[in-house]
């Protein structure tokens, strides 16, 4: 590593002159790998879409609960109102998942 960083300040025909225990270009390609490294954020990536909040997960539910004739549509309204962005299709699986139905709708004529 530390040869490598070395030899990346140094210029290529300086290098010719140095490197005897490895060529300049070996050097230069260690010196790419240890960048490469250094910005690989494969690591701290996790797979998938992030879990909705629990907090968000409980007020979705309450919403639900004390407004019966509230449909997914209706609660994205009252979420965005309280500035908590959340789909029609998370609110409908979360309300699934706890096992509560959708508002009926209303029935036409």
């Amino acid at each position: 590593m530390r040869l490598a960083t070395k030899a990346k300040r140094i210029d290529r025909k300086a290098l010719n002159h140095f490197a005897t225990l490895v060529t300049p270009e070996t050097l230069l390609a260690w010196h790419r790998r240890l960048i490469a490294r250094k910005y690989d954020s494969s690591r701290t990536r996790q797979l998938g879409r992030p879990r909705t909040v629990g907090q968000i997960r409980e007020l979705i539910r309450r919403l639900a609960r004390e407004n019966r004739s509230w449909g997914y549509t209706r609660i994205q309204g009252a979420l965005a109102n309280l500035r908590h962005e959340v789909g029609r299709g998370t609110i409908a699986n979360v309300l699934k998942a706890a096992g509560m139905e959708p508002a009926p709708s209303a029935e036409k004529d």
